[in-house]
């Protein structure tokens, strides 16, 4: 288990030259100049021209990259183009805020879902699945900034029982945000815990369980819960990575000071060492989140940490 766990952290070093390179070039190559965009419309040419050179800009492309690397593996992600502050402290002062939104949504996502998909599949053509199933669809299909502006306007402007916006008031702040981001990953895990639990309790296993007199709940719960849910952790896993980079539109509707709205400021403004410090942070904790996934195999399903031993 352990040489597999270092083998998935090493994994992270072409990961992150892959990401940083591609969009280090998409940067570099889109049209405009971030030093005449920082000096504004009002700048001398020459003023351009110095302030490209203190920022490296006229050296080659390679050579700017290889220099953005370099710094990186020394702790340092570059100096923000706008602001003038350090990348990792304009990143990493927003960073928690996206964990908290993201934390908040699988939560929901989880906790709804689930209960759902297990009872949908036990009540197979029930009307309790046809809801459930609806609900999935909805899900699915209501885009996340329109639903953020629909529970706004009945919790926040009519009924007035929720912050619309901003993290002034904690936990109460975070329950539309989180149901506005967890509402498609909901829909998702719903619609996979359902399938996967109809696939388990078909199995030979469970009809001897049942005939050996073991109670349906403890069928249920034990037997076919915990073998249906490798497709759901494997989801639940992808989705949690999602969010984590996906939260754009959300933090935007409510106000909401993540990693989100501060990559969409970086690129209109060409600040490709924030939108580089934005992406390698995101790529590292989508990793992380994979590998939390498959350390969990280990433990859902025995067959699964035989392999590693």
């Amino acid at each position: 288990m352990y040489r597999y766990i270092i083998k998935r952290i090493l994994a992270l070093i072409p990961i992150l030259l892959g990401v940083t390179f591609i969009v280090y070039a998409i940067m570099s190559f889109q049209p405009g100049d971030p030093a005449r965009t920082l000096l504004g419309t009002g700048a001398t040419e020459a003023s351009i021209q110095q302030l490209r050179q203190e920022m490296g800009l006229n050296d080659p492309f390679i050579v700017q990259y290889a220099r953005y690397i370099w710094n990186l593996l020394h702790g340092d992600m570059g100096i923000s183009y706008v602001t003038g502050n350090d990348v990792s402290f304009e990143v990493f002062s927003r960073f928690p805020n996206t964990v908290i939104l993201a934390i908040g949504a699988i939560v929901f996502a989880v906790a709804v879902s689930i209960p759902i998909g297990i009872i949908s599949a036990t009540k197979q053509y029930s009307a309790f699945d046809n809801i459930g199933m609806i609900i999935a669809l909805l899900g699915v299909s209501m885009p996340s900034f329109w639903l953020g502006l629909m529970l706004i306007l009945l919790f926040s402007v009519h009924l007035g029982i929720l912050p619309s916006g901003g993290m002034q008031n904690g936990f109460w702040s975070l329950i539309l945000p989180s149901i506005t981001l967890g509402a498609e990953s909901m829909a998702t895990i719903t619609r996979t815990t359902r399938s996967s639990m109809l696939e388990v309790i078909r199995q030979d296993y469970i009809r001897t369980a049942r005939a050996k007199g073991v109670p349906e709940r403890k069928v249920i719960i034990k037997h076919s819960l915990r073998n249906a849910l490798i497709p759901t952790v494997t989801v639940t896993g992808i989705e949690m990575g999602a969010l984590l980079g996906g939260a754009i539109l959300t933090e935007t509707v409510f106000s909401w000071p993540g990693m989100g709205r501060l990559l969409i400021d970086s690129i209109g403004n060409q600040n490709t060492p924030v939108v580089l410090g934005c992406l390698v942070i995101f790529a590292i904790c989508f990793c992380i989140v994979n590998l939390i996934v498959d350390i969990l195999y280990a433990y859902i399903d025995p067959r699964i940490k035989a392999q590693y031993k």
